[in-house]
């Protein structure tokens, strides 16, 4: 470094034509401080078009450009480029930015080096500032910069040179709880992560030779000695003018507590839907393709689970009728539910059973399937037929039974016809009520005309007509059919009725 001053100079015509087109930006200043000659590209990196108005002067220059350090420190007059390079100090790529009193919108970053021309004595004839333009690359690392701050996935960056994280975002911060001061400036080895990788080995060949880093499952030990799984993945990358790794990150962790708890619902189901007291069975909702069947199910039907699982359940002929399983499928398929639908299956050996089905889809791996429930109620279907067989035994021959044991036994057998019993008596006119109660009572044809004060031929057309209406053809019918209905006797019709015709 040279601290002469600098002598003037005569003729630099041959300079200045050697220089004029280069790339850099070239400022020339003579000893007094006035600045020589500029060419086009330095008058462009200040966005300027004449000497004037780049200043004319360094004291000139001083007062039209403000001048920055990346760090956003402010630089005295002292320390702008042309006064040092005029004071005799060389240096080498002094990154400033570059902003103007007169435009708030202009702004520009400039590689500065400044040198200093001797003549053939080797004295100090001028100086002379190389600029670079480097706008751009820097406005695309802070644009890098702040995405890789914003983005939520975490991420890390090492150095290649020497494998110390020299970026870490606030994602990788969250995850694992580490302090940035923590991580910056810290090797690969005292925050490992690539610990218990799939492929740890061949992860570490690809670091150091710089290559891509598939996604492989690892484990990174955190500040209170626990651990984190994750998925890392390394890409190579250039940051600045460093050859860097770029590690991306995936928690694992809540996806790892979601299939925990998603295996520890399914263990439940499993241990219901096996145990459970009543048949079930999982299947597709096309052709009931049979995927899981229970213990219940297997004793009900007689099969086997390896004759079961996998196969259609109609080619088992399960369902007794083909015709109430193609109903009972297209019913599921419109509703996506039915509840106690009568249905009957058929064991492996044959035996009818009669059931009540319920049925809901459900989605599996984005699949139909269906969950039946099946109740057999065969025993209770049986038991229902013989009590009614039992109660039309007992009602031959009512009339020792009071109104109150009559009804109650009518509603037992047939729990759904009140109301068209109902109907059917009042297609009957008063007097033909009258005539079946006297029936019930166990009266003849002359005993009903004595009490009703009817012709004999005329209680015989009330009785044909009873018949007609009812549908029977014997006296005993009609009773049996009056006696069902509640009827015991004739006081049932006329109390409480007056002035009948006779």
């Amino acid at each position: 470094m040279s601290t002469e001053p600098i002598a003037p100079t005569t003729n630099r015509q041959h300079l200045q034509q050697i220089i004029s087109g280069l790339i850099e930006g070239v400022m020339l200043i003579e000893p007094d401080k006035s600045i020589a000659w500029a060419n086009q590209t330095a008058l462009d990196m200040h966005g300027v078009q004449t000497l004037e108005e780049l200043g004319k002067t360094a004291d000139g220059y001083g007062e039209k450009f403000m001048l920055k350090y990346r760090n956003n420190h402010r630089l005295s007059c002292a320390q702008y480029p042309i006064e040092r390079v005029l004071s005799g100090d060389e240096f080498a790529d002094v990154v400033v930015e570059v902003t103007r009193a007169d435009d708030a919108d202009f702004r520009r970053i400039h590689q500065v080096s400044g040198l200093i021309l001797n003549d053939e004595a080797k004295n100090p004839e001028a100086a002379v500032l190389v600029m670079h333009d480097v706008t751009e690359r820097y406005n695309a690392e802070e644009r890098f910069e702040k995405t890789f701050n914003a983005n939520p996935a975490p991420a890390l960056i090492c150095c290649l040179a020497d494998l110390r994280y020299v970026r870490v975002n606030q994602g990788f911060l969250d995850m694992t709880g580490y302090r940035r001061e923590k991580v910056i400036g810290r090797s690969v080895y005292e925050i490992d992560v690539l610990a218990y990788a799939d492929k740890k080995d061949e992860a570490i060949a690809s670091l150091n030779e710089g290559k891509t880093i598939p996604q492989m499952e690892a484990k990174l030990k955190l500040p209170g000695g626990k651990e984190k799984s994750v998925i890392v993945a390394g890409q190579p990358m250039e940051e600045g003018d460093r050859d860097c790794m770029l590690f991306t990150f995936i928690d694992l962790d809540p996806r790892k507590q979601v299939e925990n708890e998603l295996r520890g619902m399914q263990e439940r189901f499993s241990k219901a839907f096996r145990l459970a007291p009543v048949p079930m069975f999982l299947s597709t909702l096309e052709k009931f393709h049979l995927l899981e069947v229970n213990d219940a199910f297997l004793n009900t039907t007689g099969y086997s689970a390896e004759e079961t699982l996998n196969h259609d359940s109609a080619d088992l002929s399960i369902w007794a009728d083909a015709r109430e399983y193609q109903k009972l499928e297209a019913l599921l398929i419109k509703t996506n539910s039915v509840r106690n639908h009568e249905i009957q299956l058929q064991t492996k050996e044959g035996t009818l059973l009669d059931c009540l089905a319920s049925a809901e889809t459900v989605s599996i791996q984005e699949k139909p399937c269906v969950l039946f429930v099946i109740q057999n109620i065969t025993e209770r279907r049986q038991s229902e037929v013989e009590l009614i067989a039992a109660i039309e035994t007992v009602m031959q021959d009512t009339s020792w039974f009071s109104r109150t044991v009559i009804e109650k036994l009518a509603q037992i057998r047939r729990p759904q016809g009140r109301q068209d019993n109902a109907l059917e008596l009042a297609d009957l006119t008063p007097r033909e009520h009258d005539v079946l109660g006297l029936m019930c009572q166990g009266q003849s044809d002359e005993e009903i005309g004595a009490t009703l004060h009817l012709a004999r031929n005329t209680v015989r057309n009330h009785v044909a007509t009873i018949y007609s209406k009812i549908d029977v053809h014997r006296r005993s019918a009609a009773i049996v059919w009056a006696r069902e209905r509640g009827i015991i006797g004739y006081e049932e019709f006329s109390h409480g009725k007056k002035n009948r015709t006779k």
